[in-house]
């Protein structure tokens, strides 16, 4: 799962970035699906920005990266 966020965070959001942190899982249905959702935590600066980000075209991702401060999301 870790080197899985990295890739589809640099994919996703045009972002590479390295100190990813799990901070839990937990199955999508439990009783129904035996799918399992990883969730992580990063840092990341604008030096890190590799790409426009969005997703990749071949797989049919379009993507809106939307940036907000922390203080908003909480909101």
């Amino acid at each position: 799962p870790e080197e899985c966020i990295r890739r589809e965070t640099e994919e996703e959001t045009g972002y590479a970035v390295s100190d990813v942190r799990k901070v839990f899982e937990a199955y999508m249905s439990p009783g129904s699906v035996t799918e399992i959702l990883y969730f992580f935590v990063a840092e990341y600066s604008k030096e890190m920005k590799t790409n426009v980000g969005g997703g990749l075209a071949d797989e049919q991702e379009n993507i809106e990266v939307l940036e907000i401060p922390f203080a908003t999301a909480l909101e």
